[in-house]
Order: structure tokens, then C-alpha cells, then sequence
């Protein structure tokens, strides 16, 4: 959920803030919270729930510019479907559009067109496939490309059995879109044309055996004109790797890929998820599993689901620095996520407090957050919100972001 934003407060009193976020189950509600506190109290209640993205809504997506929330389905029953919401100044949600599909849809977002939303792409991670439609979304609306993936041998994992796309993200130019595959150990890398929204397969690159990678992001250093990185999210490894990106435009650049128009990610580094000797991957029944990343300024923050490391049902979050002039990670450390399972969570843009998404837990967590160090602190609020979920298992709550 990258594109969920916190805006500027409406009304600030007494040190006092008000915020809106939106959470989704995995029984098929919609959830608008209200946030009101400070960055070391607060309080968080429901104000609305809706329905509309069918019986597993997994993966949210929110566009500050247009006020659409965009939803997607990751029901493994052969049919899905996938919804857009108008999202009100309240945090109230209006469907406005939606699609049928085959379900089993864990991510999803939108693409091409003269603004960066004319299409939409979905990953399904069973079937092994991207999917493609024209926007806007409706009951007419038919498939515009679908690219199915296979690999000639099983990874190294056991849940390496067939290629698992997990993510679609348009790399910050809006020319190429990047899908992170857990099965194959790769990041595929499609080139887009941006008026009809077909998608050119290039070289993808690749992960190390058995590193399931699970998510991208990119970032921009602020002190090196020209310094760009991408940071994965290895699932069945726990683990980041740090990439250096190269664009077909860059002189420099000596990659066949790069010549012929595709953009290109070399792998410069990895680190593990947790300090160095107390991974708890090593213990083959522990369940652990990274989920999720995010970039905040100059540091970078992965979530691990199932270690306990502060406890029973209390997992932590792994903080780096990232050089500003090298974009190589350091190890900071971790911090408590105030949730069991966090498959999601999001860095306000104050940078002052980050949501969490507990799936087994099923609650919402607020965090305080320091801007300065990057190390995230007490616990300002937290709820519930439907029903606790089980260990390991498809249930619970799939998605949290902010928005305002």
C-alpha cells in the first residue's frame, strides 16, 4: 500500500491530531478507522465498513490525487473480484467500479496512460500470472493481457513448486513495471507502453536460490544527483537485498538489457531480517516469514511475521540506514510491532507514526516513530478489528494504510 499518504492534520488542538486510515479482513469487510491523538497517546475506533471486493480482499491501494481506493481479491475459490472506491472527506467508502476475475489476486495497481492510471495489473500468485485491463473498471470490462510464467524446476524452497508473482510496482519513471516472484527467485521486468498498455517481457533479474522475493521499492538519493537503488523483500529467505538500477538511457551502462531499452537491477548486497545469529529461520518449524517493506526517508523497514522476538505474539520490525551517498544498508536494529503476523504497516507522512496491520492478531497498531534515528518507540494505540485470524492460515486482517 505505497500510495496511502497521511495529509497535513485538519485541526490541530492542544498538540492534538486527527487522521483517517482504512483496513481490510480477510472475511471480506472494509474498515474506515479514526485516529485521534498525538505522537504519544492516542486513540483508534471504527466509523464505517463496507463490502464489495469479494470474500478474501488481500491487498489495498490508495491514489491521494484522485481519492480512489483500489481493492483486490485474493479469494483461492476460481472467482474474484476486484474493486475501486471513491473515498469521501470522512473516509467513507462509495463502490464505483468493479471487475470479476479469477481470484487469487494478492496484489494489484495501476499503470500507463497519460497519467500513470489508465490501466490496471493484478498478480495472482497460484495460477502464476499478471493480468491486465483497460481503466475504468466495470462489469463490461475484459481482459487485456495476461502473461502466464513457468520455470523448468522446482526452487530450493517447497513453496518453490511453480512461479508466484506476489507484486505489480511501476518503477518511479511509470516506464517499467516490476514483479517481484517468489516461486522462480526473480523480479520480472516489463516495459510498458503507456497508450495501450501492453506489457514487454524483459530480462528479469535475478535472486539468490531460495530467496522468494516478495516486494520492490525504489529510492532516490537526496545528497548524489543520479543514485537510485531498489530494496527487496525476501519472504522465505527473511531477508532485504539492495539493488543498483540501471536505465536504458545511461551511457554509462554496458548491460545488453540496457542497450536494447530495458531497464536492469544488479544485486549489490543482502541482509537478514533479523541481528546477526538469532534469525529464527534456522529453526525449520518457527514459521517465520518477512512481509513487507517500506522507505522512509533515508531508512528502510521490513516486518517479520511470527518471531515473538518481544514476546508471545509480539513481532518486530527490522530497521536499516541507508547511506545517502551509496545506498548500502546497515543493520539498526529491531523494534516491537505490537502485532502478531504484521503483513502490512505504513510510515505516516509525518514520519512520526506508522500503522501496523496484524494479520493473526487482527488488530491495528499505531507506533510512535523518530524521525531522527528512524527507530520506531511505544505503542499509541492500538484495535481490533474482525475476527482474530489463525497462525499461518489465510485469515485475520490482510491490509492497513493511512488516509486523510
Amino acid at each position: 500500500m505505497s500510495r496511502f499518504v497521511l495529509l497535513a492534520c485538519a485541526a490541530v488542538v492542544q498538540g492534538a491530531c486527527g487522521a483517517t486510515l482504512i483496513a481490510s479482513h480477510f472475511t471480506g469487510g472494509i474498515y474506515t478507522l479514526s485516529f485521534t491523538g498525538t505522537n504519544s497517546s492516542g486513540t483508534l475506533s471504527i466509523t464505517s465498513q463496507t463490502s464489495g471486493c469479494g470474500s478474501t480482499p488481500g491487498w489495498l491501494e490508495f491514489y491521494s490525487d484522485t481519492r480512489k481506493l483500489y481493492c483486490f481479491d485474493e479469494s483461492w475459490m476460481g472467482s474474484g473480484l476486484n474493486a475501486e472506491y471513491s473515498v469521501a472527506n470522512d473516509g467513507r467508502l462509495s463502490l464505483t467500479g468493479q471487475i470479476r476475475t479469477t481470484g487469487n489476486s494478492v496484489h494489484g495497481g495501476l499503470y500507463g496512460g497519460t497519467d500513470g492510471r489508465g490501466f490496471v495489473a493484478t498478480a495472482e500468485y497460484s495460477p502464476s500470472t499478471i493480468t491486465t485491463f483497460t481503466m475504468p473498471l466495470s462489469s463490461t470490462s475484459k481482459v487485456l493481457q495476461q502473461e502466464k510464467f513457468t520455470m523448468a524446476v522446482r526452487g530450493p524452497n517447497p513453496r518453490q513448486d511453480v512461479p508466484h508473482p506476489h507484486e505489480i510496482h511501476p518503477d518511479p519513471t511509470g516506464q517499467f513495471l516490476l514483479v517481484p516472484d517468489l516461486g522462480a527467485d526473480l523480479v520480472r521486468i516489463f516495459k510498458i507502453d503507456a497508450a495501450s498498455g501492453k506489457l514487454t517481457a524483459c530480462p528479469a533479474a535475478k535472486a539468490d536460490p531460495g530467496d522468494g522475493p516478495r516486494h520492490i521499492k525504489f529510492w532516490q538519493s537526496t545528497s548524489i544527483p543520479g543514485l537510485q537503488k531498489a530494496y527487496t523483500l525476501n519472504e522465505l529467505a527473511n531477508s532485504v537485498s539492495a539493488w543498483d538500477v540501471t536505465y536504458p538511457n545511461d551511457s554509462n551502462s554496458t548491460s545488453p538489457a540496457s542497450v536494447s531499452g530495458c531497464l536492469t537491477l544488479t544485486k549489490t548486497q543482502t541482509l537478514s531480517t533479523y541481528a546477526p545469529n538469532t534469525n529464527p529461520s534456522t529453526n525449520p518449524t518457527s514459521g517465520t516469514k518477512a512481509a513487507e517493506l517500506h522507505i522512509a526517508d533515508n531508512f528502510l523497514y521490513a516486518s517479520n511475521r511470527a518471531d515473538q522476538t518481544f514476546g508471545p505474539q509480539q513481532d518486530s520490525i527490522a530497521t536499516y540506514a541507508i547511506n545517502g551517498a551509496t545506498g548500502a544498508l546497515v543493520w539498526l536494529g529491531a523494534d516491537n510491532s505490537y502485532s502478531y503476523y504484521p503483513r502490512t504497516f505504513q510510515v505516516n507522512r509525518a514520519g512520526t507514526l506508522v500503522a501496523v496491520g496484524g494479520q493473526t492478531s487482527s488488530n491495528v497498531a499505531v507506533v510512535a516513530r523518530d524521525p531522527a534515528t528512524g527507530r520506531l518507540g511505544r505503542l499509541v494505540a492500538s484495535l481490533q478489528v474482525g475476527a482474530r485470524g489463525r497462525a499461518g492460515q489465510e485469515d485475520g486482517l490482510s491490509a492497513v494504510g493511512w488516509v486523510e
